[in-house]
């Protein structure tokens, strides 16, 4: 496997399956798959992409994401992170203004050969990280911004809206997104609240701790997963967001009283 980072360019190669570590996304990102596919695991469903997928994914959004080769070829991909103060300056620079992003937080964009020979001419600061200065990586990254914009004005949408989350309703969204392991400050950011009042509005609305209503979930979740459709701890742990599998086992026989293991 490798992975090479350089300022907010990302060039990953994965020669087995891998789920990504991070289920939270801050800011938004600009990629393309050069080969394998790409799962994403979000609270609509599972949605894959293979080789040749241009997309946008928009900030602070749950996703699980695992890399797959396909026909013994590695999973390739470039990513470029467009953050937050980089499009606040170009806003104000360019008097960009836009109303609340309402849409698809996905968006898969043609290839368009603009958008494709862009990709390719990131791949030589890869192969030389060195050469990727301050400067390059902000030319290059106005770069990427102006081709979207070039190609669809209608990304300004989603890009600009620099608002954050309002607050929703708490049980609605947590019993659609308990699987995703990220932290509580996470949690508290995507339904609109302060860690404070999320956790106060939580426990108002469950009668529990945040941290103890979250396992509790997870393991009932394994439970079902185990009992019912005979999975094996080590294929479940993960997607029902435990982060390894000793932490698991363990949860799991001090809330049950057994091992997951038991299950044959």
């Amino acid at each position: 496997m490798e992975s090479i980072n350089s300022h907010n360019f990302l060039y990953s190669c994965v020669d087995e399956k891998k789920r990504s570590n991070e289920q939270f996304v801050p800011e938004h990102l600009f990629g393309i798959i050069l080969s394998g596919e790409s799962h994403f695991h979000t609270e609509q469903g599972i949605q894959i992409y293979g080789a040749g997928t241009i997309g946008l994914i928009r900030r602070n959004q749950l996703i699980k994401t695992v890399k797959a080769p396909v026909a013994g070829q590695a999973f390739k991909s470039i990513n470029i992170v467009f953050g937050q103060e980089f499009l606040h300056r170009y806003a104000a620079e360019h008097s960009i203004s836009v109303e609340k992003y309402i849409g698809a937080s996905m968006l898969q964009l043609n290839r368009s050969p603009f958008l494709v020979s862009y990709f390719d001419s990131l791949m030589p600061y890869f192969q030389a990280p060195e050469k990727m200065t301050d400067r390059m990586a902000e030319l290059k990254t106005r770069e990427a911004l102006e081709l979207l914009l070039q190609d669809n004005p209608f990304y300004a949408n989603l890009l600009f809206d620099f608002s954050e989350p309002f607050k929703i309703d708490l049980e609605a969204f947590m019993i659609r997104n308990y699987t995703f392991n990220v932290s509580l400050a996470q949690f508290a950011k995507l339904t609109g609240r302060s860690l404070s009042t999320f956790k106060r509005d939580f426990q108002k609305t469950f009668r529990m701790p945040p941290e103890k209503w979250l396992q509790h979930k997870r393991l009932e979740h394994a439970h079902f997963l185990l009992s019912q459709k005979q999975q094996q701890p080590v294929e479940i742990y993960l997607e029902v967001g435990f982060e390894n599998l000793s932490h698991f086992s363990t949860a799991f026989k001090n809330f049950y009283g057994y091992n997951p293991s038991s299950f044959k």
